[in-house]
Formats: C-alpha cells, structure tokens, sequence
C-alpha cells in the first residue's frame, strides 16, 4: 500500500485541510498506517497534481488562508484499483521483539522496563480507541451500528486497532513477567 491510498481512504468523509488530516491520520489511520505531517503534505500535492483529489482555497479573516481538498471520481476510481487488487500480507519489524530475542544473552532490566513503557502506551491507545468507537458510533449500540452504520470502514479499522494494541499489551505485560521472574534469584534446595 502506498501513503496515497491511505490519504485518499481517509479524505472519504469529506473535505480536509492538511492540518485535520494531519488529526485525521493520529486518531484513526495511524494504527494500520503512519505517516508524518509534511509527508501527508506531500503526498496531497502529488495527488492533486495527479488529479485524485482537489483542492480549494479557502479565505479567513483572522487565520492564515487554507486549502481544503477532496476525492475526485479519479481519485474514488483510483480507491476501486486498490481494493480490488490482492492485499500484501502483513510482516512485523520491531525492534523490541529483536531486544526480546536476544534477552538470554543481554541484560534483562533495560527490556523489561521497555516492555512496561510499550504495555503503557498501548494501554492508553486502546482507550482513545475506545473512545472513538464511541464518537463513530454514536448512541447506537455495536450490533445495530455495524448492520445498518451509514460509513463502517473507520469503525471496522479501529476495532483492529483496538484488538492489535489489547493483545500488543497483554503480550508485553506477561512477557515481562517471564523475565521478571526469570531474573529472580532461586531458592537454594535445603
């Protein structure tokens, strides 16, 4: 998948300056996709030169002027490629898991305190992805919102994200643990 796809799966629900899809990005695309401010600068100039989206300035009084964009039929055509072509399967690159890896041979203490910081910051992931499940579902309950919810898309990529950041805790908390306990001293057989 290339940045592109992702702006432009992010542009559907309606017409963004680059600063809120900046927003867009860190609330919900950012956990199956990441990408810097400038990047997604970047990336919406060449879409609007390729004619996926369309910009329009927009005048403020009291702010500096901004430009809005939005999907073109190119750029929903462009969508249609890419959801019908074969997706890549995912592979993980972590640093963390080759610090894990190599934990028999090295220090433990510095690994373990890495793990409690990731298990802490994908704990607090997992409650704004809760919070915006909520916001996209509105009063509807789960069930009813996935079987007649206007647009699922993001509802459905958050609830992977919120799964993935869950079990990215769990996996850091008890592998911590293992080590912890692995580093304790042993009883001596009396």
């Amino acid at each position: 998948m290339a940045l592109r796809h992702a702006v432009l799966a992010a542009l559907l629900d309606g017409e963004y300056s680059g600063y809120q899809l900046a927003k867009a990005f860190d609330v919900g695309v950012a956990n199956f996709w990441h990408a810097l401010p400038q990047q997604l600068y970047a990336e919406l100039s060449k879409l609007e030169q390729d004619g996926l989206v369309a910009g329009r300035q927009v005048v403020q009084e009291t702010r500096p002027n901004k430009r809005l964009f939005q999907v073109t039929d190119a750029g929903l055509a462009e969508l249609e490629r890419f959801a019908s072509a074969t997706a890549k399967a995912t592979f993980i690159r972590d640093d963390l898991l080759v610090k894990v890896q190599a934990v028999d041979r090295v220090d433990a203490g510095p690994v373990i305190e890495q793990l409690e910081e990731r298990a802490a910051v994908a704990d607090a992931k997992t409650e704004l992805f809760g919070k915006l499940l909520l916001r996209l579902r509105g009063p509807v309950d789960e069930e009813e919102f996935l079987r007649s919810g206007e647009r699922i898309g993001p509802y459905l990529t958050c609830l992977r994200g919120l799964a993935f950041e869950r079990d990215n805790r769990d996996w850091c908390l008890r592998t911590a643990d293992v080590l912890r306990k692995r580093c304790e001293p042993r009883n001596s057989p009396s």
